[in-house]
């Protein structure tokens, strides 16, 4: 009588059969960052803040040069306490907010009509490109000699740093979004204006928001420069003043300013981008 494999397989009496052998799962390997940090965004700036005391506090960094963190940081209670904080602060959140403003309504408007047209982006493109080469405080000399050096030329020049950076992320994301969307709203008979709101605006919305990331940047940096231009108040001038009297205590809180405006900003703009576009999922999380 033969053994079939069911009789060679079975255990001997009184033995219990044996567990199967369960397969051995692949490891799985993540690709990608992981999970965000807790207040990663601060993690850098604390690091440097701790290098920049312990530099001063051990003697590495002459004090003269650059003063030590709470040096600063009682210049810039001071600065507070008499008001002069405030109100340079005040005049320049005002131009930049101005010009900020200015510039993304400029962008996105020639990016609306170089994007969505043929012959509007042969008429506005180029000329967007040459000024694109150009950087915007080289022309501060031509703008004074048209405006003067009044709050015209300043709110002008920081609009210019803006519009570009806004133009081109927005025109880029235009021209990114899928033709059959084109053709699936001529297919429904969309008008032009609802074309432009169902399928345009947020098609180019991601472009708008990075392109905002760089206008932020942009406005600030921009302000910098021109409130240091026969200025008689902001933060510019504040540290012109300073750099006149030898006070780098000063314009390092001018400094810190400036780099908290940007941050801050900078962190808006990537709290709205995370809201408006949380149906993507990407490496960001």
């Amino acid at each position: 009588m033969s053994t079939t494999a069911f009789d060679r397989q079975a255990p001997p009496a009184g033995q219990a059969p044996a567990a199967p052998a369960r397969p051995r799962r692949a490891r799985r390997t993540r690709l990608g960052p992981g999970r965000p940090v807790p207040y990663g965004w601060a993690i850098g700036p604390v690091l440097l803040l701790a290098l920049w005391a312990a530099g001063t506090g051990l003697g590495l960094v002459d004090v003269r040069s650059l003063p030590a963190p709470w040096t600063i940081a009682g210049t810039a209670g001071d600065l507070i306490e008499s008001g002069k904080l405030q109100s340079h602060l005040a005049t320049s959140a005002q131009r930049a907010v101005l010009g900020l403003l200015s510039g993304v309504a400029a962008g996105l408007l020639l990016a609306l009509l170089s994007g969505l047209s043929r012959l509007g982006e042969a008429v506005i493109d180029g000329p967007v490109q040459i000024k694109r080469a150009i950087p915007s405080l080289a022309l501060i000399p031509l703008l004074i000699l048209w405006f003067g050096i009044g709050e015209t030329m300043k709110v002008i020049t920081i609009a210019l740093g803006v519009f570009v950076p806004v133009y081109i992320h927005t025109h880029n994301g235009l021209r990114a979004i899928d033709n059959r969307y084109a053709e699936l709203a001529e297919t429904v008979r969309l008008g032009r204006l609802a074309f432009v709101r169902h399928v345009v605006l947020p098609g180019a919305l991601p472009g708008f928001l990075l392109g905002m990331r760089f206008a932020v940047t942009g406005a600030w940096l921009a302000l910098v420069v021109v409130e240091q231009v026969n200025a008689t108040s902001g933060i510019g001038y504040m540290m012109e003043l300073a750099r006149t009297y030898g006070q780098t205590d000063v314009i390092i809180v001018g400094l810190v300013v400036y780099g908290l405006l940007g941050l801050v900003s900078d962190a808006l703009v990537r709290l709205v981008e995370r809201r408006a576009l949380s149906w993507r999922r990407t490496l960001a999380g």
